[in-house]
C-alpha cells in the first residue's frame, strides 16, 4: 500500500472522532477539527480544505501573514484559529489573521489583546495544566485568580478552556489532565474545550473536548 493521500487521512481522523463520540456519547458535529498546518504548503492545506476540513490552524503570526495570501481561494471557506504562543508584539497582525485565538496564557496577554481589539475575539485560555517549565499557560491557581477578570475585559469571548499535554508513551496516560480540564471548564461555566492533538485527540473527545487540533494525522510528518 502507498502513503496515504491528505483525503483519506482527513476521512480517517474523522471516523476515529465519530468513534470516540460513540463511546462517549456524544454526536460528532459537536466536535470541530481544527488542521494544523505549522509547516505544510499552500498546495497540501488546500487538498485539506477539498477533502472537507473548515478550520485551519497556525503556530505563528509569521508564517500565516506569509501563507495566508497564497490561499485567497480558500480563506472565505475556512476559519482561522491561532493555536501557537502569542507574543504582544504581534497582536495587531494576528487580529488581522485569525478568527480564534487558543492560545491567550495570561492576564497580560489577555488585556493587551484587549485594548487592541475592535470588536469582541473569541478566545480560549491555555492552562498548563501540569505546571511543566517548556510549556506556556495559566497554572490552575492562576486561572482562578485572574480567569474571572479576563473574562470583564471588553472586545474578548472566552469561549473555553485550552492546554497541551505533556508528552506520554499512550494516550490513556493523559486522560487525568484532559478530565481536570474539563472539569476546571465546568466550574467556570465555559462550554468549549480545546484539548488533544495527533497523540490523543481520541481520548479528548472521550474526555469533553469540543475542538482537537491534529497536524501530523492529517499531513503526515513534516520535514
Amino acid at each position: 500500500m502507498g502513503t496515504p493521500s491528505i483525503a483519506e487521512r482527513v476521512e480517517d481522523v474523522c471516523r476515529r472522532i465519530a468513534s470516540a463520540c460513540e463511546r462517549s456519547g456524544r454526536s460528532p458535529g459537536e466536535i470541530t477539527l481544527v488542521a494544523v498546518t505549522k509547516g505544510i504548503a499552500a498546495d497540501a492545506i488546500r487538498e485539506a480544505v477539498e477533502a472537507g476540513v473548515h478550520h485551519l490552524g497556525e503556530n505563528r503570526v509569521q508564517e500565516a501573514e506569509a501563507k495566508q495570501p497564497s490561499l485567497a481561494d480558500i480563506n472565505a471557506l475556512v476559519t482561522w484559529h491561532m493555536v501557537g504562543h502569542l507574543q504582544t508584539n504581534k497582536i495587531k497582525s494576528a487580529l488581522g489573521l485569525f478568527d480564534i485565538i487558543h492560545s491567550v496564557d495570561s492576564l497580560h496577554l489577555a488585556e493587551a489583546i484587549s485594548r487592541r481589539a475592535t470588536k469582541p475575539v473569541p478566545i480560549f485560555l491555555e492552562v498548563n495544566i501540569t505546571g511543566e517549565g517548556t510549556k506556556f499557560g495559566l497554572s490552575p491557581a492562576q486561572l482562578n485568580r485572574e480567569g474571572a477578570a479576563i473574562a470583564l475585559l471588553p472586545n474578548l469571548a472566552v469561549r473555553g478552556l485550552m492546554t497541551v499535554a505533556p508528552l506520554a508513551a499512550h494516550a490513556e496516560d493523559v486522560r487525568p489532565h484532559f478530565r481536570h480540564l474539563r472539569e476546571a471548564t465546568e466550574r467556570l461555566g465555559l462550554h468549549e474545550l480545546s484539548i488533544g492533538m495527533s497523540d490523543d485527540f481520541e481520548v479528548a473527545v472521550e474526555e469533553g473536548a469540543t475542538h482537537v487540533r491534529v497536524g501530523r494525522a492529517i499531513f503526515g510528518e513534516r520535514a
